[in-house]
C-alpha cells in the first residue's frame, strides 16, 4: 500500500465509522469503464460501484442533464409539481413491464422495498411475507426482515415487524405450501445479487405469480440490482414474461446519483390517497434529470443489445484459469472460482481489473457498466488465464 493511500485511509477512518472492508486503492477520476487512482493506476472497472455506474463514468448525456438541471433548479420538494419529475416518471413507466404504469420516486432500494412491503400489508390486511433464501433487500426494518440471514448477523432491531417464511431458491413445492391466506406478499430478487448472481428459474418466478394470484397476495420483484437494463432487458420481468404487482429498482437507475423507485399498476396507485406515501428527497429534480438521461442513453445507444452480446462473450471466453463456470444473467454475473473469490479478486486487481466478491466465498461478481465492450472482455479473459487455477 503506497503512503498516499495509507494517509488517506487513515484520515477517513479517523472521522468515519469503520464498517466497510475497503480495498487498498483510491479512485480519483473515472472515464468510460475505467477508473484512475491517486497513485496513477488505470483500472478496468468490472464492478461499477455495486452496479450503480450503469453508464460508466463521464457519460456526456448524463453529465449534461445534471449540469443543466443544477444550474436551473437544484432542488424543490414534492409539495409542487415539476415537469422534470413528470418526465422521469413517464420514461420509467414506459421502460417498465406493461401494466406497471405508475411511479413513486424515492432515494434507495431499501426505501423502495420498505414502501412496497408496507403497501402489500395495507392492501391485504395480512401479517406474513414469503421471501427466498439468499435474498438481500436492504438494511431498514422491513427490508432487512426479509433479507436472508440478517437477523442472525446484523439485524439489530429488538423484534421482527412481521412474520417471515423463507423458501429455498427454485423450490416450487415449498413456495406453493408457504403462500396461504395469511400471506400479504411474496418478495423475490429475480437474480440474487449479494448471494452471487443466482438466477432464479422462470418456472419458479411464474409459480410465485400463480401462488400470489391464488392466495390474493402481492408479488414484489426486487430489481434494485438486476434492473435498469442489467439483465439485457429493461427488467428481468420482461425477460421471463412474469409481471409482478410491485417492482422496485435503484442502484443504476440514475447512473450514480442517489435514486430509487417503486413502480406499480394503476389499480394499486388508485388505492392510495394524499399522505399515504412520502419522501423528502425522493423525486428531486437532479435525480429526475439523471433518471431520464439514463433511460435515453440505454435506448439511444442500444445498450440492452450490447449487454446481451457482451455477456455472451464473457460466458464464452472467461471460463478459464480459476473460473469453473458462470452464473447469472446479462451484466450481473457470478464467476465460480476454484480458489476463494477474494484470491481471484486480488489477483485481478494486481492486473488493474476491479471485480467484486459476494456472500458465496467462491463466486466473484461482475457488475460492469452497460457500455462494456468486447476488448474489455478479452482483457479480463487474458488476466484470468494468467492467474491459473
Amino acid at each position: 500500500m503506497d503512503m498516499s493511500h495509507a494517509s488517506m485511509a487513515t484520515r477517513e477512518a479517523e472521522w468515519s465509522v469503520p464498517v466497510y472492508d475497503q480495498l487498498p486503492l483510491e479512485p480519483v477520476r473515472g472515464d468510460g469503464v475505467h477508473l484512475e487512482t491517486r497513485d496513477g493506476r488505470r483500472l478496468l472497472d468490472m464492478y461499477g460501484g455495486h452496479a450503480v455506474a450503469s453508464l460508466g463514468f463521464g457519460h456526456p448525456g448524463l453529465l449534461a442533464a445534471l449540469r443543466t438541471q443544477a444550474e436551473t433548479l437544484i432542488f424543490q420538494s414534492n409539495a409542487v409539481p415539476m415537469e422534470v419529475r413528470a418526465e422521469a416518471c413517464r420514461a420509467l413507466a414506459a421502460f417498465a413491464p406493461e401494466g406497471l404504469d405508475r411511479v413513486f420516486l424515492v432515494n434507495s432500494g431499501a426505501e423502495a422495498n420498505e414502501n412496497a412491503l408496507r403497501l402489500a400489508f395495507r392492501m391485504t390486511g395480512r401479517s406474513r411475507v414469503v421471501a427466498v433464501e439468499g435474498g438481500f433487500h436492504g438494511r431498514t426494518g422491513a427490508a432487512a426482515a426479509v433479507t436472508w440471514g440478517a437477523r442472525g448477523r446484523w439485524y439489530g432491531f429488538p423484534r421482527m415487524p412481521f412474520d417471515v417464511t423463507f423458501v429455498a431458491c427454485d423450490d416450487v413445492e415449498a413456495l406453493d405450501a408457504a403462500v396461504s391466506s395469511d400471506v400479504a406478499a411474496v418478495i423475490v430478487e429475480p437474480i440474487q445479487g449479494v448471494a452471487g448472481a443466482v438466477d432464479l428459474s422462470p418456472d419458479f418466478l411464474a409459480a410465485a405469480r400463480s401462488a400470489c394470484d391464488a392466495a390474493g397476495a402481492v408479488l414484489i420483484f426486487d430489481e434494485v440490482q438486476c434492473g435498469m437494463g442489467r439483465s439485457g432487458h429493461p427488467f428481468v420481468a420482461q425477460a421471463i414474461g412474469v409481471t409482478p404487482d410491485l417492482l422496485t429498482t435503484a442502484k443504476g437507475l440514475a447512473g450514480g446519483f442517489p435514486a430509487g423507485a417503486l413502480i406499480m399498476s394503476d389499480p394499486v396507485a388508485e388505492s392510495l390517497a394524499v399522505g399515504d406515501l412520502g419522501t423528502t428527497f425522493g423525486g428531486g429534480p437532479l435525480a429526475c434529470a439523471a433518471i431520464s438521461a439514463v433511460i435515453r442513453a440505454i435506448e439511444a445507444e442500444s445498450l440492452l443489445e450490447n449487454v446481451r452480446e457482451i455477456s455472451a462473450r464473457i460466458r464464452t471466453t472467461c471460463v478459464v484459469g480459476p473460473v469453473e463456470c458462470i452464473q447469472g444473467r446479462g451484466f450481473l454475473l457470478g464467476l465460480r472460482t476454484t480458489p476463494s473469490s477474494r484470491v481471484v479478486r486480488d489477483a485481478l486487481l494486481e492486473r488493474d481489473i476491479l471485480a467484486g466478491t459476494s456472500a458465496d466465498p467462491h463466486v466473484l461478481r461482475l457488475l460492469p457498466p452497460l457500455t462494456l465492450a468486447a476488448d474489455h472482455v478479452d482483457r479480463l479473459s487474458l488476466a484470468l488465464s494468467e492467474i491459473g487455477s
